[in-house]
């Protein structure tokens, strides 16, 4: 097995795992995520195998619940941003000329600015809901597709197949449609799979700044910085969700890198 399947395997594995985490969590899970009890910070145990935060809730069955949260932010953020920036990023790459400079003028803009800074702007101001999150996280991440797709339909619109549709006076919709997009699918694919975990990392890290579905909800970046001050105590209440932030990143991020 060579590196490229190995880490695909892997990163494809992980995802599984994650995957059914979330499905099954009612299930899985020993305790009511969002129960409060009156065991509170206990360690790991064989009644709660992550121990208990400082409202006796159990964090084993919040991390299992809190992967729902991260499997709907993160694709869905990562179709918004493909929903905008893939039509930009197709008319720039192929009409050219004025259309191009102006396109590509937009989206260096947003690029320009800090994802992280711009989503924690636009969040403040509308509220973090899961609605708001997957909305927000889409239109900061948007530029990149277009600019990605723009390189790709630019590389591809050179090629002999597509200058001989235009000599035989094809349309620029099915020149687009049926000899320019099935060539740069795999790409879009790729940078898809990296969007889900770059939004599933954004994500957490506007919970753990305060900017994350408001409680009860069993959210990663909030869990992990509630347990900040009680790492003395047990430190499984903030290593617990941020291993389970970093894997699911990390898992997206390998089949990304390995669809191409």
């Amino acid at each position: 097995m060579d590196g490229r399947l190995a880490r695909r395997v892997f990163g494809g594995g992980l995802i599984l795992l994650v995957v059914l985490a979330g499905v099954f969590a009612p299930w899985l899970a020993s305790h009511d995520p969002n129960a409060s009890g009156a065991d509170v910070l206990a360690g790991a145990s064989a009644e709660h195998w992550f121990g208990t935060d400082d409202l006796g809730r159990d964090v084993f069955s919040r991390v299992l619940h809190g992967a729902r949260i991260s499997l709907i932010v993160g694709p869905a953020a990562a179709l918004v941003a493909a929903a905008i920036g893939v039509p930009i990023g197709l008319i720039a790459g192929y009409a050219r000329g004025r259309m191009d400079v102006a396109l590509m003028q937009a989206i260096n803009l947003f690029i320009a600015m800090p994802s992280l800074v711009l989503a924690l702007m636009i969040t403040a101001m509308v509220g973090a809901t899961l609605q708001n999150l997957v909305l927000v996280l889409g239109f900061v991440m948007w530029p990149e597709m277009a600019r990605l797709v723009r390189g790709q339909v630019i590389s591809v619109r050179e090629v002999l197949f597509v200058e001989a549709a235009h000599a035989i006076g094809c349309k620029p919709s099915r020149i687009l449609a049926r000899h320019i997009w099935p060539n740069i699918m795999r790409t879009i694919a790729a940078q898809m799979a990296i969007a889900v975990s770059s939004a599933i990392f954004t994500a957490a890290s506007l919970g753990f700044l305060g900017l994350g579905l408001p409680p009860p909800a069993a959210d990663w970046g909030s869990m992990v910085q509630s347990g900040f001050d009680y790492l003395s105590v047990n430190p499984l209440l903030s290593l617990a969700p941020g291993g389970a932030v970093a894997l699911t990143v990390l898992s997206f991020y390998l089949v990304g890198q390995t669809v191409e």
